[in-house]
C-alpha cells in the first residue's frame, strides 16, 4: 500500500493540461451569499441546487431550509438557478431554466414561493422573464419580457398587466439596458419601484438608429446544413447610441410620464436607484465624454428633477463608481478620483456632503506613494455612522477591509497581508471574510465587526495539499524601473530553479485601463487557480512573468489615466521595457521571450510585438481588438473620445497601422460568435499582415463568444498555445 501511494504522488508530480481546464484545481467556494433582513442570517443555494438554506452569520451553522424542490407544494422543479428574496422575507422568487443572452443578461422562468404555506406558483404563464423586481411592500413584481415591462399583483391572484407596449427587438427596450450599456456599465436592470410601491420608474432605450452588427452562426449537427446570422445593435466608436429617457408609470391611474431629466442628447443614464422617499428616485447621468457625473433627485409624479451632486474629473469618471455606490434611508455614498485617488464621499439625500474618507495610516511602498485607494464600498450603518469598505493602503498588491467611524477614525478589520473581501450582515454586526494570497487558496471565515474570527467555513486545505503534491514552482513579486516609471510584477519560477541556467520567459498581461493582474491573491494568472497554467508552463521549462503596465489600476489616477487618448502606446512601451529588463537578468535567455494575452491583453500583445524594438520571439493574441474604431462607444470613448475628435489616436496607435513592424511569430485566436470584440478585428488585422507580407497563424472557434469556452474548447485552445510556444521557443 505504501509503494502504491508513493507511485501515485510521483505520477501526480506533473500537471496535465486537460485536468487544469476541467477544473481539478478549482477552489471550494462560498458563492451567492445573500444577507437576510433579520441581520443575523444569510441564505445560499445548496451545492446540488435543490435547496435554499439559511445560515447563522455568527456560527455558519444551518438555521433553516427556506426552500426545497423535493418538498415544495405546487409546481415541480428540478433545481434552483437563483432567487430573489421579497422585502419582508416571506416570499422568494425562484429562478429556473436560465438562458444566457450576453455577459450579464439572461431570461429565466420564475416562480413565487410562499414560505408560510410552502407553496410554489408561476410568476407568469406568458413566457420567460427578465430581471424581476419586488415592490417595497412585497405585494407586486415587475419584470421584462420581449423588451416590455409587465406587472404582477399578488393580492389580485397574481393578475398580470402590461405596463409598456412599444418594446420591440432591435428598436425599443424598456427596463433593461441595451448591449453596450449592459456591457460597459455592468448592470442588467434599469427599473425600480418608488418607496410607496405606487410607481415604477425605468429607463427607456430607443436603439432604432443604432447600427446593426451580424455574426455568422453555424448549425453543428448533420441534419441542419445551413448557417444563419445573429444580428443585434452594437454602436461602434463615434456612432449613434440608443436615445435614453427616464419614464414613470402610476400603477393606480395607469398614467405614463416622461421625466424632465436634464441630459445631453447623446448622454447616458448608468443607474437609477430608489430611495426611502416616495417622491424621490435618484438618477445618475453621464455626458458622452464621461467626465461629468450628475445625480438628480427625480419626482416620478411631478416629473421634476433636482441636481443634488455633480462630480467632474480630468479625463474620465471611473466606471467603478456605480459598482460602489450605496444609498441608505438618509445618505448616499459615492466614490470619486477628484483628488487623484479613489476616495469615499458621504452625502445626505439632498446632496450635502457630510464627510469624506481619504488617505489614512499611510504606508509608503513601491508604487503606493503613501496614498489609500478605495476598491469596494460595503455599506453604511445609519445607526452608528460607521462606513465599511475595502482599500489598498500599504501597496497596490494587498487589499484589506476597513471601517471608518463617525469621528473619522479608520480601523482595519483584516490584519493578514493578501487579498481580503467582505460581505456584511444587514445590521453590520458580522461579516463573511474571504482571504487568500498568491501562495494560499481562499479561506472563508465569519468575523464580527471588530474583525475577530468566529468561525471558519472553508479553508481549502485539501486543495493546498493537492497543490503541494505536484512539482510546483515558486511565486515572487518584483519591480522593474524603466526610464519613465516603476512597474510592479510577479514571477513564477520552475521547481529546482537554477540561477546559473538561461530560461525562456513567457509574459502574460492584460494591461487595460483600471485593471490589475499583479495582486497578492490566489486567483492570479491566465487561468487563475493559483497561477496553475503558469505552473504548467514552468514544468515545460519556462519562467512566467506578469507586469502591470501604465494604465492599470491600484496606483491612482495619474498612473492609470496617462494612457488617455493614446491607448496602447505606453502600455506596449512598458511591456517591451520589461522584456529588456528580463533579458539583462543572468537567468533569462534574452532571445527567447514570448508574450500573450486575452482581449485587451491580446491588443497589448500585438502592440508590444510591433512597438519597434524586436524583443519578442513569439506571441499569442486571443480575442484581440485591433482598432478602436471597431469597438463600442461607451468603453472606447471613455478613454479615447470619438474618432472625429481623436483621429490620430485611433489610426496611428493600433496594431493595424503597425503591421509592418510586427516582429516575432504570431498566433491569432478568435471566436466567430464574439459579440464583444468582433471577429472583424482579427479579419482586418490579418489582411494588414498579408499586405505587409508578415507570416502568422490563425485559430478560429466556431460559435464561440469572447470567453471561448464550452466542452473541450479551453483544453484545445490552451494546448494550441502551449504547442505554439514550444515550437517557436526552441
Amino acid at each position: 500500500m505504501l509503494f502504491a501511494a508513493v507511485t501515485q504522488i510521483m505520477a501526480a508530480g506533473k500537471l496535465d493540461l486537460k485536468e487544469i481546464t476541467k477544473g481539478t484545481f478549482r477552489e471550494t467556494t462560498i458563492a451567492a451569499v445573500n444577507p437576510l433582513a433579520d441581520g443575523e442570517t444569510y441564505a445560499q443555494i445548496s451545492t446540488d441546487g435543490k435547496q435554499i438554506v439559511k445560515y447563522s452569520f455568527k456560527t455558519g451553522k444551518q438555521v433553516a431550509v427556506l426552500f426545497d424542490v423535493s418538498t415544495a407544494r405546487g409546481a415541480k422543479l428540478d433545481k434552483v438557478d437563483g432567487y430573489v428574496m421579497s422585502p419582508k422575507g416571506d416570499r422568494i422568487l425562484i429562478q429556473t431554466q436560465t438562458k444566457s443572452i450576453y455577459r450579464r443578461s439572461f431570461t429565466a422562468v420564475y416562480y413565487i414561493f410562499h414560505i408560510s404555506n410552502n407553496r410554489l406558483e408561476p410568476l407568469s404563464d406568458g413566457g420567460p422573464q427578465q430581471t424581476p423586481v419586488w415592490s417595497p411592500d412585497g405585494e407586486q413584481v415587475a419584470f421584462v419580457r420581449d423588451n416590455n415591462i409587465h406587472l404582477v399583483k399578488l393580492l389580485y391572484n397574481n393578475a398580470e398587466s402590461q405596463v409598456t407596449k412599444d418594446g420591440k427587438f432591435n428598436e425599443v427596450i424598456n427596463g433593461i439596458p441595451d448591449w453596450v450599456n449592459e456591457e460597459e456599465f455592468s448592470f442588467n436592470s434599469s427599473m425600480v419601484f418608488t418607496a410607496d410601491s405606487k410607481q415604477i420608474v425605468w429607463v427607456r432605450y430607443d436603439e432604432s438608429q443604432v447600427k446593426e452588427y451580424s455574426m455568422p452562426m453555424f448549425h453543428l449537427d448533420a441534419e441542419n446544413k445551413g448557417a444563419y446570422a445573429y444580428t443585434y445593435k452594437y454602436p461602434k466608436a463615434g456612432d449613434d447610441n440608443a436615445k435614453v429617457s427616464l419614464m414613470s408609470y402610476d400603477i393606480k391611474s395607469h398614467q405614463t410620464r416622461q421625466m424632465q431629466l436634464p441630459l445631453d442628447a447623446d448622454g447616458y443614464i448608468p443607474r437609477i436607484v430608489t430611495t426611502s422617499d416616495p417622491a424621490k428616485v435618484l438618477a445618475f447621468t453621464l455626458n458622452r465624454h464621461q467626465d461629468c457625473l450628475r445625480i438628480y433627485a427625480v419626482n416620478p409624479l411631478s416629473t421634476t428633477c433636482k441636481l443634488i451632486v455633480e462630480d467632474k474629473v480630468e479625463e474620465y469618471i471611473n466606471e467603478n463608481v456605480f459598482a460602489n455606490l450605496v444609498v441608505t434611508d438618509k445618505h448616499l455614498v459615492l466614490t470619486s478620483e477628484r483628488d487623484g485617488y479613489n476616495h469615499i464621499y458621504l452625502y445626505t439625500l439632498n446632496g450635502q456632503q457630510v464627510r469624506s474618507i481619504g488617505d489614512f495610516n499611510q504606508a509608503v511602498r513601491v508604487g503606493a506613494k503613501g496614498h489609500s485607494i478605495v476598491t469596494n464600498v460595503y455599506g453604511f450603518n445609519e445607526l452608528t455612522g460607521d462606513l465599511y469598505f475595502a482599500a489598498l493602503n500599504d501597496g497596490p498588491a494587498d487589499q484589506k477591509v476597513y471601517v471608518s467611524h463617525k469621528d473619522g477614525k479608520v480601523e482595519c478589520l483584516t490584519d493578514k497581508q493578501g487579498w481580503n473581501t467582505a460581505i456584511f450582515s444587514k445590521d453590520f454586526k458580522n461579516f463573511l471574510c474571504t482571504w487568500s494570497d498568491m501562495n494560499h487558496p481562499t479561506v472563508y471565515t465569519l468575523c464580527n465587526n471588530q474583525g475577530k474570527t468566529q468561525a471558519t467555513l472553508v479553508d481549502n486545505k485539501a486543495l493546498s495539499e493537492k497543490y503541494a503534491s505536484y512539482d510546483m514552482g515558486t511565486k515572487e513579486f518584483f519591480s522593474v524601473t524603466t526610464p519613465e516609471t516603476i512597474l510592479m510584477g510577479y514571477m513564477v519560477k520552475p521547481q529546482n530553479f537554477d540561477p546559473n541556467k538561461k530560461y525562456p520567459v513567457i509574459m502574460y498581461q492584460y494591461g487595460g485601463p483600471g485593471s490589475q493582474q499583479v495582486k497578492n491573491t490566489w486567483g492570479i494568472g491566465m487561468s487563475g487557480q493559483g497561477a496553475i497554467l503558469e505552473q504548467y508552463l514552468c514544468q515545460q521549462g519556462y519562467i512566467c512573468v506578469c507586469v502591470d503596465n501604465r494604465g492599470t489600476g491600484g496606483r491612482g489616477a495619474e498612473f492609470e489615466k496617462c494612457t488617455y487618448l493614446r491607448l496602447g502606446e505606453l502600455e506596449a512601451r512598458d511591456q517591451v521595457e520589461t522584456a529588456l529588463w528580463l533579458g539583462k537578468q543572468s537567468y533569462v535567455d534574452k532571445d527567447r521571450i514570448a508574450i500573450w494575452g486575452w482581449s485587451y491583453g491580446g491588443w497589448n500583445t500585438l502592440m508590444s510585438m510591433s512597438e519597434g524594438r524586436p524583443v519578442f520571439r513569439c506571441g499569442v493574441a486571443i480575442a484581440p481588438p485591433t482598432c478602436w474604431r471597431f469597438y463600442d462607444t461607451i468603453y472606447t470613448e471613455r478613454f479615447m473620445r470619438t474618432p472625429k475628435e481623436n483621429a490620430s489616436g485611433y489610426d496611428e496607435v493600433c496594431p493595424i497601422a503597425r503591421a509592418e513592424k510586427l516582429s516575432g511569430a504570431l498566433l491569432l485566436v478568435h471566436g466567430l460568435a464574439d459579440d464583444n470584440v468582433h471577429y472583424q478585428n482579427t479579419a482586418v488585422y490579418m489582411d494588414a499582415l498579408v499586405q505587409a507580407d508578415k507570416d502568422f497563424r490563425q485559430l478560429v472557434y466556431t460559435n464561440k463568444n469572447h470567453s471561448i469556452f464550452g466542452g473541450n474548447t479551453r483544453n484545445h485552445l490552451f494546448r494550441q498555445c502551449v504547442n505554439f510556444f514550444n515550437e517557436n521557443m526552441k
